[in-house]
């Protein structure tokens, strides 16, 4: 389940950089050289970058490229070692649903409870915030994933 996760959420991760990417070349080019900058295509990118920051944390997340300090874990034996990686696991499905999915779900309730839009794409907000619970399922996800294979991940 993991490989098809990683497969799905990098591909649309390299699809999203490939549209901001083109977003951003038409921008330099219609500020430059047509005299005329698009404000469509800055609020696209302004929006594919949160898009692309948080799914790239979650994916981040799933191959455990994230930020962490080792130091208590070098002083482990290999079954408290085992012990440490499940416990951070857990801390970090609490964090992501109370902050990402409980709190992101309140964001995105409350943007389409007030029918907010962006002011050029006319997108509707929660849609630009539904990314956030939606990371935070992925990440919960790929923890799980990790708990229950520790053979894999948590050597």
């Amino acid at each position: 389940m993991k490989k098809s996760l990683d497969k799905i959420l990098g591909g649309f991760l390299v699809f999203l950089m490939t549209i901001i990417v083109l977003a951003v070349l038409w921008q330099v080019f219609s500020r430059y050289v047509m005299q005329s900058p698009s404000s469509v295509t800055e609020e696209l990118a302004r929006y594919l970058l949160i898009w692309i920051g948080i799914l790239g944390a979650a994916y981040a997340a799933g191959q455990q490229a994230h930020l962490s300090i080792n130091l208590l874990e070098e002083k482990l034996n290999p079954q408290n070692r085992k012990r440490l990686k499940i416990a951070i696991n857990l801390l970090i499905i609490f964090f992501c649903i109370t902050v990402l999915i409980i709190g992101g779900g309140n964001l995105v309730y409350v943007s389409y409870d007030l029918g907010q839009r962006s002011a050029a794409l006319e997108v509707p907000l929660y849609i630009v915030y539904l990314v956030i619970p939606l990371s935070g399922l992925l990440i919960i996800i790929y923890k799980i994933n990790e708990i229950l294979n520790p053979q894999k991940y948590l050597v």
